[in-house]
């Protein structure tokens, strides 16, 4: 019987789905790997590669138990397919499909679609690595470093889950497409990466930050409504990278909260009340939580994009056809089909920004994007936490769903982070303290020096409460090779 469970080494790629029996599809993907291996040694710089790096590796899918930790050279961590066992008699969640048996393969009528949702996101898991790829030359410490690689180990072990599904599932389409997937470039003019916050770039570790709060939560919402489709070998292998997701999340926020402990720190140890006395503040080499704000704008808005229209027919085909439910459909009390139901969306009408009832099943993008800024806002208030523990009189928060947006009913419109319209010279003129400028990267870049002393940390930023697996302050999260 086969060992859901357990993961099996058995082959060159581990698994638990059974590939030592599964021939052709084993063959297809240890065809691909070479070129999963070359994509990543051009990536991550050669010192690294050959550093020790104190990285969890699952060895099971079983929630209590399904990591383990120790040092591992990065080319030699053990990517493999890994899916949440199956559940006996699950059904389809939702759609006009609803209550009937999850389907094992991929209905003929629904292939096309069901394609397309797993290729935009396994596009997604290389191009985080490829935006990413540079920041271990500016480490702020070994602790830091260590999770950039762990992010960046299971990104592309998030590619190798959707590799396996478009092999397994999808014959020459989907060995074509995850060919595809190793030929896209984040930021090529050529080929680039299908999602615009995936062409990015990542210049400095306030923006890694940033992404994995911000992004890595679209990541989340995302991967929560595949969970719910009704191919159950989809809904299985997300369940599993929800398990590895949340980690992304937590060096987002925690990194984001240790910036801003920093910056709050040396205000006070200097007799600094006004947050907005920049210039001194960022003489004394911290971020001024002005300028995290900015960055918070920049990214919170380029992951709204990533939600897309507010109103989709083809977000309702997924819906409607039991591909992709709602965050956490199985905790809505509707009837999970919403032939009847409506849905406030966003509107612009006569000059005005409005909401207004659609059909809620046109609207599943737009109540997606709710989820996530409900949740997203969560961190901003643990952030705002640490800013009023420490005295000083500062308010981090989500700027209005309208601004600096390119995609949906407000793009490219001229409306400031309080959600007001506003003239093409007032807009030009805030965009200067509403978005980072090259000024401010250019000073964020200044500060981006490594610290590779295991326990000491850059000034900018503070040591975290808990080190990973509980090691000590002083533990080395990575044994650097000789460069």
């Amino acid at each position: 019987m086969l060992d859901l469970i357990n993961v099996s080494y058995d082959t060159q790629i581990p698994n638990n789905v059974g590939l030592s029996s599964d021939k052709k599809v084993l063959k297809a993907l240890e065809k691909w790997h070479p070129g999963y291996i070359d994509w990543w040694n051009q990536l991550i710089p050669n010192r690294y590669q050959q550093s020790e790096v104190y990285l969890r590796t699952a060895v099971s899918v079983d929630p209590k138990g399904w990591a383990k930790f120790d040092y591992v050279k990065m080319p030699e961590y053990r990517w493999g397919v890994l899916l949440a066992p199956q559940v006996e008699g699950r059904t389809i969640p939702c759609g006009e499909h609803a209550g009937e048996p999850a389907w094992q393969d991929v209905p003929g009528e629904y292939r096309n679609l069901m394609k397309r949702l797993i290729v935009i996101q396994g596009d997604t898991e290389p191009a985080s690595v490829e935006q990413q790829k540079a920041l271990a030359l500016t480490a702020p410490s070994l602790y830091d470093m260590r999770n950039l690689f762990q992010v960046n180990v299971e990104e592309g072990r998030h590619l190798w889950a959707m590799v396996y599904l478009l092999h397994k599932y999808f014959g020459r389409d989907g060995r074509e497409e995850a060919d595809d997937l190793l030929r896209r470039q984040s930021g090529s003019e050529e080929a680039p990466r299908m999602l615009g916050a995936f062409n990015e770039e990542t210049p400095d570790w306030l923006s890694f930050f940033m992404f994995t709060y911000f992004t890595d939560r679209d990541g989340k919402m995302q991967l929560e409504s595949l969970a719910q489709s009704g191919f159950d070998p989809l809904s299985r292998t997300c369940r599993f990278m929800l398990t590895e997701e949340a980690h992304h999340m937590f060096v987002g926020e925690t990194g984001v909260g240790r910036t801003i402990q920093r910056t709050c720190e040396v205000m006070k140890e200097n007799g600094i009340e006004d947050p907005f006395d920049v210039d001194r503040i960022r003489g004394l080499g911290v971020i001024d939580l002005p300028l995290i704000q900015k960055k918070l704008n920049l990214h919170y808005t380029l992951s709204l994009d990533l939600f897309g229209q507010e109103v989709s027919t083809n977000a309702a085909n997924a819906f409607n056809a039991g591909i992709k439910g709602r965050y956490q459909e199985n905790r809505l009390t509707d009837d999970h089909q919403l032939q009847n139901d409506t849905y406030k969306v966003w509107d612009i009408v006569d000059g005005k920004i409005v909401q207004h009832d659609v059909p809620a099943l046109t609207a599943i993008n737009m109540r997606l994007r709710d989820d996530y800024t409900k949740d997203a806002a969560g961190g901003v208030g643990r952030w705002n936490k640490i800013i009023e523990k420490m005295g000083i009189d500062f308010e981090l928060k989500l700027p209005h769903e309208a601004f600096h947006r390119k995609i949906g009913v407000f793009a490219d419109k001229l409306i400031d982070p309080d959600g007001k319209f506003i003239s093409g010279a007032e807009y030009d003129k805030g965009m200067v303290e509403w978005l980072p400028s090259h000024a401010d990267g250019d000073y964020i870049q200044s500060l981006m020096k490594p610290e590779y002393e295991p326990g000491k940390y850059a000034r900018w930023i503070a040591p975290p409460k808990v080190g990973i697996d509980n090691k000590p302050g002083d533990f080395e999260y990575v044994k650097l090779a000789m460069a």
